[in-house]
């Protein structure tokens, strides 16, 4: 293809060919070359992350109404696909916390095979979005509707666990709105069981204190091995996965269509627009949040087929819907995942338990999954950038408060789209006011081909004990500096520094500086963590200082290289 007069004139590559843009990761892997020392790492992140979605997906799954099951049906059948076709190397995908609302609200109005309906259909809206290229746009959400967003789905996931955390006994159906279900939740209080109570509260305590005292142990998986236990050999009157749904299934179901009609496919269309735009939102921040964690590039159109077709493949088996998961992915880097191998591996292993200790899932309390949601919902609520958007600017107060209150007392797509239109004219104007600004790169950044970007990896860095490297690209980085804190917190583990590079950001806005402050204090004050912050520019840096980010809270370096020779100067000097 040749370049065209604006490629030419602004410097960049040649636009890519179709099939450089959707070549999945995999193969770029398999072309680099892959041998028995990245399987062998692929191999243990795999397992780890498998351990972290195994009790995940069937809490997900639960919550959203469906049987565990499916969830694990999503991890296995949708997480496997997304690593083979996914235009990430670090990718996992499987069920989200996010969709619990919209996957409960579509079984109750369109039944069990409308729900697979919609997957199958968000899975095709998906498809065409990515090979249309819009995928670019689409991870270029507005932090405040990001933040509001994700704090509303947190509200919503938690209110909607306190029946089992409770253990409570309802006269007639839980009611899906949030006030009425209050109301009844609290009509229901006499019936409290206290020993489902206890377990919930010893399993959110146990994941807290692993977390704390031992952060490299599978925290959710030893809670629900303990609650388990607790239960069955005490006799507890609790409701577990056995009474509740009579187990989980040895293995996977054949492939099979729901009923079809026309009526039915323009019912639930609108369900399968909200999924396919929830799905592409997820999985491209947690793909960004992989880009800055390790200094690759991800081909976000490539991404969102790989998701569409695992979305139909998810929904062929009676599985939920599938996007990127955002502390999964983490997890999986930081386990020393080489490439897309390790999320394929991952869906092995949960296969692998369906098939070996699916009895033993009958034991698992309902209360202790509630547990496990509590605290993903906790994590998800993002309160510091909650907060600290409400006070940076009436703007971006505005957007957040709209997204959140209309995602939690009405309805999450209203909430994104109302969202979305008032920060695209706040962006308007902001962008008014950058006029002035040579900016190198464009607001959009365009999918590059493998060969346009071949510098190398250094997995060394990902998994250095001691050393965490995030990269931040884009004059508007509305997904990124909305995600740091949360990445540190997914890692679960401490380091002694933690270096972000602004080297591609020619400019940011107040919102930008302000989270990365409060996420440098917070960093600083709770883990010790000395913040290092690399490549700004003089636009970039007076915004930071601006909101407080001066020495000493961080230290600025001209590159990464002189950041991490800085660090471990420092370690040695000190003998540490």
């Amino acid at each position: 293809m040749e370049p065209s007069s604006s490629d030419r004139r602004s410097g960049h590559p040649p636009a890519p060919g179709f099939a450089a843009l959707f070549t999945p990761k995999i193969v770029t892997v398999l072309r680099e070359g892959y041998g028995l020392t990245h399987l062998r790492a692929d191999m243990v992140a795999g397992l780890t992350v498998a351990i972290v979605a195994l009790p995940l997906s069937m809490a997900i799954a639960i919550a959203s109404g469906v049987s565990p099951a499916q969830g694990l049906y999503a991890a296995i059948i949708g997480g496997f696909l997304v690593s083979l076709l996914g235009g990430s190397r670090f990718q996992i995908g499987g069920p989200a916390g996010a969709f619990i609302v919209l996957v409960a609200a579509t079984l109750e109005q369109h039944g069990p095979d409308g729900l697979i309906l919609a997957t199958l259909m968000s899975g095709a809206i998906l498809i065409a979005t990515g090979y249309m290229r819009l995928g670019t746009y689409i991870k270029f959400i507005p932090y405040p509707v990001t933040i509001g967003f994700t704090a509303g789905i947190a509200v919503i996931i938690f209110t909607s666990q306190l029946r089992p955390i409770l253990g409570l006994e309802l006269d007639g159906p839980e009611p899906s709105a949030f006030a009425p279900k209050l109301e009844a939740l609290a009509a229901a209080l006499p019936t409290l069981n206290l020993q489902a109570a206890g377990l919930a509260v010893a399993t959110i305590a146990i994941i807290a204190g692993l977390k704390a005292w031992r952060p490299g142990w599978p925290g959710m998986l030893v809670a629900i091995v303990a609650a388990s236990a607790a239960a069955a050999l005490l006799d507890l009157p609790v409701e577990t996965i056995g009474s509740a749904f009579g187990g989980i299934p040895h293995g996977l179901p054949a492939p099979s269509l729901p009923a079809l009609s026309l009526d039915k496919a323009i019912a639930v269309l609108p369900s399968a627009f909200a999924f396919a735009l929830l799905g592409s939102i997820e999985s491209l921040l947690s793909a960004v949040v992989a880009d800055g964690m390790t200094g690759r590039r991800h081909r976000s159109n490539c991404e969102l087929v790989a998701q569409g077709v695992a979305n139909i493949g998810s929904g062929l088996f009676g599985g939920l819907c599938v996007t990127g998961a955002i502390a999964r992915t983490a997890t999986n880097i930081r386990a020393g995942a080489r490439s897309p191998v390790a999320g394929m591996l991952h869906a092995a292993f949960l296969l692998a338990f369906m098939l070996i200790a699916a009895p033993l899932a009958r034991y698992i309390p309902l209360s202790a999954l509630g547990g496990i949601l509590a605290v993903v919902a906790w994590n998800m609520a993002e309160r510091h950038q909650f907060f600290g958007l409400l006070r940076a600017s009436r703007g971006d107060a505005l957007v957040l408060l709209s997204t959140f209150l209309l995602t939690v007392f009405y309805d999450l797509t209203a909430g994104i789209v109302v969202g979305f239109s008032l920060g695209a004219i706040l962006f308007i104007n902001r962008m008014s006011e950058l006029a002035g600004i040579d900016r190198e790169d464009g607001l959009v950044q365009r999918d590059i081909a493998d060969s346009v970007e071949r510098d190398g990896y250094d997995a060394g860095l990902a998994t250095d004990p001691d050393i965490v490297i995030y990269r931040i690209r884009g004059v508007f980085f509305f997904g990124a500096a909305s995600t740091v804190d949360s990445v540190l917190g997914s890692i679960a583990d401490r380091h002694r520094a933690f270096i972000l590079d602004f080297t591609h950001v020619p400019a940011i806005d107040s919102t930008a500086a302000h989270t990365i402050a409060a996420f440098a204090r917070k960093a600083a004050e709770r883990h010790a963590i000395d913040i290092w912050l690399t490549g700004t520019n003089a636009t970039v840096r007076e915004a930071l200082e601006r909101q407080g980010v001066t020495p000493p809270l961080v230290a600025y370096a001209a590159s990464i290289e002189d950041a991490v020779s800085s660090v471990r100067q420092n370690n040695a000097a000190t003998g540490t």
